[in-house]
């Protein structure tokens, strides 16, 4: 067991480190919302992930497949994510920042759940993330020879070592709290909603264009190594 713990720590600080929308829109709130807001979306982020996970234990290699590669999914994920990104932007395009009276916003009670469903949508709709958990049981599967026992320490180390590093991740970003001017405030939530069209536009671009991107994926990886020569 002691093993398999090890094994799984590696892995959950890649997770954690993944440059993906959760990743920014982690620190976003972190930066202006504080640390219990940050804490609620990252559960909802947590939750998501484990319903992948089951996902991914439960259905056959078969359909793990087909759903894996499904450009449907990729195009569906993608243009969720990308009208999830114009509509924030355009929203905080309207709200100005005013140069007096702004202050950074708290937790309220009732943003609780709200913040977690936020958590849960966000990373459920990247279909990047299934792909992940997929690719991990199949890798690590056979190696644990299946057995539940192990399979539950292992990815329950994963989750819990990313999930610690994302309390490392909202403190460090809580600190940023009093460099946060309503310019800077305004810039930041701009910035996030195109990094989240731009991880849209490239799920939709999957969907659309598997063949050549699988292509251009091989030209870099034989590049690659004629370099490093």
């Amino acid at each position: 067991m002691l093993q398999d713990i090890f094994a799984a720590i590696p892995l959950g600080i890649f997770l954690a480190f993944l440059l993906g929308p959760v990743f920014f829109v982690l620190l976003e709130t972190a930066a202006i919302k504080g640390f219990r807001a940050a804490l609620c979306f990252d559960l909802g982020v947590i939750i998501a992930d484990i319903v992948f996970l089951s996902i991914a234990y439960f259905s056959t290699n078969k359909l793990l497949t087909s759903i894996k590669d499904d450009p449907a999914l990729f195009i569906f994920g993608g243009a969720i994510l990308a009208t999830y990104g114009t509509i924030t932007y355009v929203k905080e395009k309207k709200a100005l920042p005013k140069t007096e009276g702004v202050e950074v916003r708290k937790l309220k009670k009732s943003d609780v759940l709200g913040l977690m469903v936020k958590g849960f949508l966000l990373n459920f709709v990247n279909i990047g993330v299934l792909g992940f958990w997929l690719g991990l049981i199949i890798v690590f599967g056979p190696q644990l020879k299946m057995d539940p026992d192990r399979l539950l320490v292992f990815f329950s180390t994963v989750l819990l070592t990313y999930f610690v590093i994302d309390l490392l991740k909202i403190l460090l970003a809580k600190k940023l709290n009093h460099k946060l001017t309503p310019k800077r405030i305004y810039v930041f939530k701009k910035a996030i909603s195109i990094l989240i069209i731009v991880f849209g536009a490239i799920l939709i671009s999957r969907g659309l264009f598997p063949s050549e991107l699988e292509q251009l994926e091989h030209q870099m990886e034989n590049i690659m190594p004629e370099k490093s020569k």
